[in-house]
């Protein structure tokens, strides 16, 4: 049995599942400076407080669980990403401490309103930075980092993360349509769309990009046979565009939701097809990153636990806080 396959797969699920669930919560914090009262701004963090914290949960998994299972990657990665993963963290900080702060003050609310708007910008930006920089590859020699400091500052990564800001705050308006009463919800309709037309836009340069700046994935996608195979990818990307528009104008945000993250699980299934089968593109395969077999098999016997648990409490969670928010209640 191929454990190290396993676990990448596991992995992957893991970055995907927090893309997912943190990807609204993000992107409602990067809407948030444009709520019109202090009410629909209210609404709008308790839409996702009872949540937020636990959508978080599968970004230590994925991080604690490349450490445990590929530590040469790992060890490759950090020192390439320092810089946008410590500003991601400081945003994810100030987010959380915002939560909590803004609820127990009123003199100082607009600290907290803004504290909660820059760490998500901020957490956001810098996810799609790092993204960008695993696409463009990273140097190594002698199994260790041999770029430079700033490698990871390049138009390239920067226009991810300019993507990443518009894609989070499509999944956040989308879900602001599910939660907010009537009364809020037809400037986020406005809002869903003009996300989703610049981010379909954003995604055509950047899908045209990539290739042209990648000898290696160019050949991937577009050498025959196996490129008729991929070419599936693309034309679900358009259907589900499709299906997203007609949803938004038909008003019904829940299949729009759902819309979008089929998007993010094709982008996801794209990012893959360019990858694979390397964990630190293009330099270091999963096989060759995998600590030993005995550790892979000891780990996987505790996921094959926790997992399940993690799955479990985040959908109770989900459920027992559906439907849509009572302007007289909150959950602070």
């Amino acid at each position: 049995m191929d454990y190290a396959l396993i676990w990448y797969m596991l992995i992957a699920i893991a970055v995907f599942a927090y893309v997912a669930l943190d990807g609204f919560d993000l992107g409602i914090g990067i809407l948030f400076i444009a709520g019109d009262s202090t009410k629909e701004r209210d609404l709008m963090m308790n839409s996702i407080a009872p949540v937020w914290d636990g959508n978080e949960t599968w970004l230590v998994l994925g991080g604690g669980g490349l450490f445990a299972v590929f530590p040469l990657a790992y060890a490759v990665v950090m020192p390439a990403l320092y810089a946008p993963l410590i500003m991601m963290l400081l945003g994810l900080i100030f987010r959380g401490v915002a939560f909590e702060y803004r609820f127990r003050t009123r003199r100082g609310q607009f600290l907290w309103d803004s504290s909660f708007f820059i760490g998500s910008l901020m957490a956001t930006f810098t996810q799609g930075m790092m993204l960008g920089t695993l696409l463009q590859g990273i140097e190594v020699a002698d199994r260790q980092y041999s770029g430079g400091w700033f490698d990871w500052f390049t138009p390239f990564s920067v226009f991810c993360g300019l993507v990443t800001i518009v894609a989070y705050s499509l999944l956040g308006a989308c879900w602001l349509l599910i939660k907010l009463p009537k009364p809020y919800q037809s400037r986020y309709y406005s809002t869903a769309k003009r996300c989703a037309l610049i981010m379909v836009v954003m995604v055509g340069i950047l899908s045209l990009w990539l290739p042209l700046g990648n000898s290696e994935i160019a050949d991937r996608w577009f050498s025959f046979p196996q490129a008729f195979l991929f070419l599936l990818i693309p034309a679900g990307s358009a259907y589900l565009v499709y299906l997203l528009f007609k949803d938004l104008i038909e008003h019904k945000p829940i299949k729009a939701y759902l819309a979008s993250l089929g998007l993010f699980l094709l982008a996801s299934l794209g990012f893959g097809v360019s990858t694979y089968p390397y964990i630190v593109p293009h330099s270091l395969t999963y096989a060759e990153a995998a600590a030993p077999d005995t550790s892979l098999k000891f780990l996987l016997a505790g996921a094959v636990i926790l997992l399940p648990l993690i799955i479990a409490y985040t959908a109770y969670s989900y459920w027992v806080f559906r439907g849509k928010l009572n302007e007289d209640e909150g959950y602070h």
